[in-house]
């Protein structure tokens, strides 16, 4: 038979951790999912993909393949006599190794047809979708319609695309970044085995007035220079309906005034806060009579904002 490093195909050497074997997994089917990836071949490395993580993720097929040796990709090779004794179902006189390829030769031992003909329940495969929200979503929790085309695997562990069509619960308080589980909504399971389980990656879509960081808000909030200076109160808009804030005198540009509770829910109650960074904003057009004051006010006034470099050229003479 023709040999197949699945180590190399996922990108990884031969001691690698569950972990790193997930990881890469997810990577590379991510990248050349059919539905995704616009390359050249991106079907076939999908597949191939598919194929390695079936093997290596499984402890069983993993040391079985483990035991073939390391070979050059596609060098043909014949597995060694102990590997037969260990490794070939028994009851079924009609296998042998070398009328099968890789790929068939685990989706053999997969089903388990030694041991006097049970087979072997296997777990379906878990899937990963990214799905984007909007912050009145994650402050109200939402329900989503997914229509998504997930591989499964015929009897030779070949994929194809199935479309599943099901409702998705996205909790109140979701963030960007946070990974969610919906339990049995992966791949089927083989010979009564459970599903799978899908997870969504959740992220956040660009808002016109609030940006997250976890359950915190923050708002940019114009002032006009009289404001600033002579305090002021104002509406400001949060998720959860416009809320009155006092802006004290003297207040600076970049100051964040904080209206606590009024940011995203959290998980185990409670609720972030938001921060309206203050925006020191001028008129791009004045009358006369505006224009006048404004001169009136630096002809009178004493303030100095630059009184500091004075000081600082002082020091360095």
């Amino acid at each position: 038979m023709k040999y197949k490093d699945y180590y190399a195909i996922l990108g990884l050497e031969r001691g690698a951790s569950e972990q790193d074997i997930k990881k890469a997994y997810r990577r590379l089917a991510h990248k050349y999912h059919p539905d995704v990836s616009k390359e050249a071949g991106a079907e076939e490395r999908f597949k191939e993909v598919a194929e390695a993580y079936q093997t290596l993720k499984d402890k069983e097929k993993r040391a079985a393949y483990d035991q073939l040796g390391k070979h050059s990709a596609g060098q043909d090779f014949q597995p060694p006599p102990d590997w037969r004794q260990q490794w070939q179902p028994s009851g079924d006189e009609g296998f042998t190794a070398e009328d099968l390829d890789l790929s068939a030769l685990f989706e053999h031992l997969r089903s388990g047809r030694g041991g006097g003909g049970t087979r072997r329940s296997v777990p379906g495969q878990d899937y990963e979708v990214a799905v984007a929200i909007s912050i009145e979503d994650a402050y109200s929790g939402t329900e989503l319609d997914l229509d998504l085309n997930m591989p499964e695997y015929d009897a030779q562990g070949r994929p194809h695309r199935v479309p599943h069509a099901f409702k998705a619960r996205i909790p109140k308080g979701a963030t960007d970044g946070q990974r969610l589980r919906v339990p049995g909504k992966g791949g089927k399971g083989v010979n009564g085995g459970r599903n799978g389980d899908l997870y969504l990656n959740i992220s956040l879509r660009p808002h016109a007035y609030y940006r997250a960081t976890d359950h915190d808000l923050y708002l940019d909030l114009p002032l006009a220079p009289w404001e600033a200076v002579l305090g002021t109160s104002i509406e400001v808009p949060t998720p959860g309906g416009s809320v009155r804030l006092k802006v004290p005198p003297g207040t600076q540009a970049a100051r964040q005034l904080r209206l606590p509770g009024r940011g995203l829910p959290r998980p185990k109650g409670g609720q972030g806060d938001l921060y309206a960074v203050v925006q020191i904003v001028v008129p791009s057009a004045i009358n006369d009579r505006e224009r006048a004051l404004y001169q009136q006010l630096a002809d009178d006034s004493a303030y100095d904002p630059r009184a500091h470099f004075a000081k600082e050229d002082s020091h360095a003479g």
